[in-house]
């Protein structure tokens, strides 16, 4: 744990190097071809980098926010779009690798990393977050059971448990950045348990922080094209499959990066099936024109029903041959013992005791 706590302290030392040497040359080379060759190297090491760390968290987390968001937020800027440009003014360098590092972006004359659209979402009840770190904590306690839960049970718990993991470390940060920094997390969900279609599903509660920059990356240029080629009621589909394919890409990368296992081509199946069905329900919906709809309490469990079904044929199974769920588990373990003996634990001299 010990190394690996080094490496990841080197990585980001060049994480924050690097985005130092992008401000710079934002100012050197305002636009051009000059500009794009100049950040590319740096497109190129975000990649690279979380291949030198080895842990579910650490790895898992750098490869997310380092080689997935980091990256396609340089290659907005690398064309002089995205949030990170600006011109003038020029963002000052603490906000750049604020802004680069972090899910967070700044509405124009609040000095806030957030729109107000985005901190209404960001807004829920101490007991929104009280109720489900208590679901987490039973959670917990029924992997003690495991081995007498039928699989798909087992599935579904680890459904939950990575949303309710996400949703809370997100807002540990968020209100640590608001005492801080007084700045706002963009949400990474929007109670995705509400969605009433594949459409409502992907589009406004999961995962938010990736439709927002896969929005500017590959569904706008897609769009754009398409319109050219096709008519504009229709250009849309294109637009959306094309989204569905680089995140699964994105995806098949970050699990690579947490169990260093040979791709399958699972994960990326069950983007480009999400992709295609999503892309049907919108083909769908424009030629009804609203004549019919499913009432909500038909349409939100077939939707979920949907997601999760396909997310225990494809999803998961590349997820757990790597035993992420193990390894997760010890290296939590691995951290508890460390701060109680205050020494850092290998996670492979512990052993998970409801695994």
């Amino acid at each position: 744990m010990e190394g690996e706590i080094n490496n990841f302290i080197m990585v980001w030392m060049t994480v924050l190097a690097s985005l130092t040497y992008c401000h710079t040359v934002d100012k050197i080379f305002p636009k051009g071809y000059t500009r794009r060759l100049a950040i590319f190297p740096v497109i190129c090491l975000f990649f690279y980098l979380p291949l030198t760390l080895t842990t579910i968290h650490l790895g898992g987390t750098t490869s997310f926010f380092i080689a997935w968001l980091a990256s396609f937020k340089l290659i907005l800027f690398a064309f002089c779009k995205g949030p990170l440009y600006s011109n003038p003014p020029y963002i000052p360098l603490s906000r750049f690798i604020l802004l680069a590092c972090l899910p967070i972006r700044f509405s124009a004359g609040t000095q806030s990393f957030s729109s107000q659209e985005t901190k209404k979402k960001g807004q829920k009840s101490p007991m929104n977050y009280v109720t489900k770190i208590i679901l987490l904590v039973i959670l917990i306690r029924v992997y003690d059971y495991k081995k007498y839960i039928h699989h798909y049970i087992i599935l579904f718990c680890y459904c939950l448990h990575i949303y309710f993991m996400l949703e809370m470390i997100l807002a540990m940060v968020a209100t640590l950045a608001r005492v801080l920094i007084r700045v706002e997390l963009e949400p990474q969900f929007d109670e995705p348990y509400l969605a009433t279609s594949l459409q409502d599903f992907w589009g406004r509660r999961w995962n938010l922080m990736v439709s927002n920059i896969l929005r500017p990356t590959v569904y706008d240029p897609v769009l754009s094209i398409s319109r050219r080629v096709m008519a504009r009621k229709w250009a849309v589909l294109p637009a959306v499959l094309a989204t569905f394919l680089v995140s699964g890409l994105m995806h098949e990368l970050v699990f690579y990066d947490i169990g260093r296992l040979k791709p399958t081509g699972e994960v990326m199946c069950f983007f480009l099936l999400h992709g295609v069905s999503l892309a049907m329900e919108i083909g769908i919906k424009k030629v009804l024109k609203g004549r019919f709809t499913l009432p909500r309490f038909m349409s939100g469990p077939l939707t979920l029903a949907y997601v999760m079904t396909t997310s225990f044929w494809l999803f998961f199974p590349p997820f757990l041959r790597g035993n992420a769920d193990l390894k997760g588990c010890t290296e939590s373990i691995a951290f508890i013992e460390s701060v109680k003996n205050h020494r850092l634990v290998s996670p492979n001299n512990v052993t998970c005791p409801f695994l």
